[in-house]
């Protein structure tokens, strides 16, 4: 009976989950369908959740924490604006080339930034995000400073240009989703495994054989990889930046994306990045109370799922297991 029960409380919890993305989809279709301003509220979204999935994997997943991701999500777009700008190279080429240095500032960063724990992590990864701001900010002569890089020409390929908003749509949620199915496929892997056990416990995780450090690198740089791709997205989609796009906004906004997703799980990222995006949207007719509003909700949100949205179906079913 037991094994029955837990058979159709699985049952449940994956209708109600698919229920959840079939609405959110069903969203997305209207959207594109009447266009608008929402369109735009959708490229924002797409683009964090990229963002928000692969900062999941360092710390969902591995159990790190990392305040500086922006900084390789700045490293990447600047370097695609102003090779787009100032030398005119395709932005495909130019967009690769700002993933290549973003990861290369995560290996130089990582190997012995990892090295720290907890809140020496923490601090370490805050003053790596901080620095690539200064840096954005006082570098005027190739970053504009606080003027920003304007014209920066739409993703494409040659004569190929992605000129829409609604193309632009249908590009942004098509990588999102490659990014998160590609964030599922790690979970379920021998990486995937390693990385749950070295959050669980590292010095158990090392007794089992694990190589801690090795594998924290490859976390932290697949997550690079995700935040440097989104870094150049935006200033593609955009056609501007400034340092302000990558500051510490920006962190704060991709935490409460993740833990009202639900962090640890793996379609949390990209729920709470959709819901974030959202809300303020939602609660605009409030005015002047727009952001009490949308505070409120968070605050409610993180009381009654503590786990994220993505764990409130298990959390209905226990408490109703409970009540039975």
């Amino acid at each position: 009976m037991n094994s029955h029960a837990s058979i159709w409380a699985n049952g449940r919890r994956n209708v109600a989950l698919l229920a959840l993305w079939g609405a959110a989809a069903a969203f997305v279709v209207y959207v594109f369908v009447t266009g608008g301003y929402l369109i735009a509220v959708l490229h924002f979204a797409a683009i964090y959740v990229i963002f928000v999935t692969g900062l999941n994997i360092f710390m969902g997943y591995t159990g790190q924490v990392s305040f500086g991701h922006n900084a390789f999500a700045a490293i990447s777009g600047y370097t695609s604006a102003v090779l787009t700008t100032r030398y005119s190279i395709e932005p495909m080429a130019a967009a690769s080339l700002g993933l290549a240095g973003a990861l290369t500032c995560a290996l130089l960063v990582g190997y012995p930034t990892l090295r720290l724990r907890g809140h020496y992590l923490a601090m370490a990864t805050l003053a790596i995000g901080l620095i690539a701001y200064e840096v954005a900010v006082q570098w005027g002569s190739v970053t504009q400073g606080y003027m920003g890089i304007s014209g920066i020409p739409p993703l494409g390929i040659g004569r190929w240009t992605v000129t829409s908003d609604r193309a632009l749509l249908v590009l942004l949620v098509a990588i999102a989703a490659l990014g998160v199915l590609a964030s599922a496929g790690i979970r379920r892997s021998r990486l995937g495994r390693a990385l749950v056990a070295i959050a669980g416990s590292e010095d158990a995780a090392r007794a089992l054989g694990i190589d801690v450090a090795r594998y924290k690198l490859i976390a932290f740089l697949i997550s690079a990889f995700y935040a440097g791709l989104a870094g150049s997205l935006f200033v593609h989609a955009v056609g501007f930046v400034s340092p302000e796009v990558y500051g510490l906004h920006m962190v704060v906004l991709a935490f409460t994306m993740l833990y009202v997703g639900g962090i640890g799980t793996v379609t949390g990222a990209a729920l709470g990045a959709l819901i974030v995006s959202l809300l303020p949207e939602t609660f605009r007719t409030f005015s002047d109370y727009q952001d009490l509003a949308y505070g409120a909700v968070l605050i409610v949100i993180l009381i009654y799922a503590p786990g994220g949205l993505a764990a409130l179906p298990t959390l209905w079913s226990s408490r109703r297991k409970e009540g039975a």
